[in-house]
């Protein structure tokens, strides 16, 4: 069993806040040889066929090994998926919503928790679905929208019976000047201890922790895009398990536009307290702080400080990429890449795909 170790959850409030089997080819039909073979005596033709059906199964045996199957380097075993769908929810309740950013924040963002009472057993690096309260223009009721899960499987009671997020308020000023405002996102940020929320899921293999210990870890997020890595790391720092014990190296890079906007930085530097090692944490807050270049610090530019020592460790067999936020992030990367890559004589974008290949690579963008 695992015991989760750190405190209640430390949040700030600025108000008070498939095995493929081998498949083996038929072999081709006795008749088809007495088409093709002239006219001779029985037993002749007995021969004949009989040297072509060995033939024959002897070149497909050869053509068509068996497949290997395919072993995930990720803690995939027994992960469920897709329990709960949209038209039959689990119906939960909310038991927290809490405002993480400061009253003067560019936006809100909102961490949230709800009871499961165990009947969604996701995993680390899996998300959940949520249909708001409503219908929409039509009639009909609110599509689902996918969040990433912000807490570890345990949860943050550490009973694996809640899941929480971490959403922002999207409003936003539209073409003809109206104030428009998320559905989902407001609805959520909106919930009231107590509330109902329906839930859909877990869905997801693509962020799933690797299996190893020791693996080195490079976490890369914007804004609310750190929600699968403070799972991550609950786990790793926060948690014992008797099957898991985190050895290796878990550097998380945050990119958000002001220091107002920073999410969970009390618990990370309890994390860096506590495995000091082990884990690294560095934030790039783009409208406060510049490079040596005068250059507005996003995340890639933060990166780019330690481009030599990222890429030393990118060669190694035991890293793992993880990437989380908004779509245009992983382009600025790559072109931190490049130039390195070419220096040792290689091809990023094929090295990259390599990485994909090996699990080693993981994209969660919006």
């Amino acid at each position: 069993m695992a015991a989760v170790t750190a405190a209640a959850v430390s949040i700030a409030s600025s108000s008070s806040s498939s095995s493929a089997g081998a498949v083996t080819k038929a072999s081709p039909s006795p008749a088809h040889c007495f088409l093709t073979c002239p006219p001779r005596t029985r037993a002749h033709h007995r021969g004949l066929l009989l040297r072509a059906q060995v033939s024959t199964t002897d070149a497909a045996a050869v053509a068509a090994p068996p497949k290997k199957e395919k072993i995930s380097k990720k803690q995939d075993e027994g992960v469920v998926t897709n329990r709960y769908r949209p038209k039959e929810p689990y119906v939960g309740k909310c038991l927290l919503n809490t405002k993480i950013t400061a009253d003067d924040a560019p936006g809100e963002t909102w961490h949230m928790v709800f009871s499961t009472e165990g009947e969604i057993p996701y995993r680390e690096g899996q998300s959940i679905g949520v249909i708001a309260d409503g219908v929409d223009k039509n009639g009909k009721p609110h599509k689902l929208r996918l969040y990433s899960i912000a807490s570890s499987a345990l949860g943050d009671f550490g009973d694996s019976k809640t899941v929480s997020l971490c959403v922002k308020r999207l409003v936003y000023t539209n073409d003809q000047g109206e104030i428009v405002k998320g559905v989902c996102s407001n609805f959520l940020c909106d919930l009231k201890p107590g509330s109902d929320v329906k839930i859909t899921g877990p869905v997801g293999k693509e962020m799933l922790m690797p299996k190893d210990p020791n693996a080195n870890i490079i976490m890369l997020a914007t804004g609310t895009g750190i929600a699968p890595f403070r799972s991550f790391l609950w786990k790793m720092f926060f948690e014992k398990h008797d099957d898991y014990k985190f050895n290796g190296l878990a550097w998380l890079f945050l990119g958000v536009p002001t220091s107002s906007s920073l999410l969970y930085k009390e618990e990370f530097d309890k994390m860096k307290t506590k495995a000091p090692e082990n884990f690294r944490v560095d934030y790039a807050v783009s409208r406060e702080q510049t490079n040596a270049q005068g250059e507005k610090m996003y995340i890639q530019t933060r990166m780019a400080e330690y481009k030599e020592e990222l890429w030393e460790l990118l060669k190694k067999d035991n890293t793992y990429v993880y990437m989380c936020g908004l779509k245009g992030m992983e382009k600025g990367i790559d072109d931190i890449m490049v130039s390195l890559a070419t220096k040792d004589g290689i091809d990023w974008a094929e090295y990259k795909k390599q990485l994909k290949k090996g699990e080693q690579w993981n994209v969660e963008v919006y």
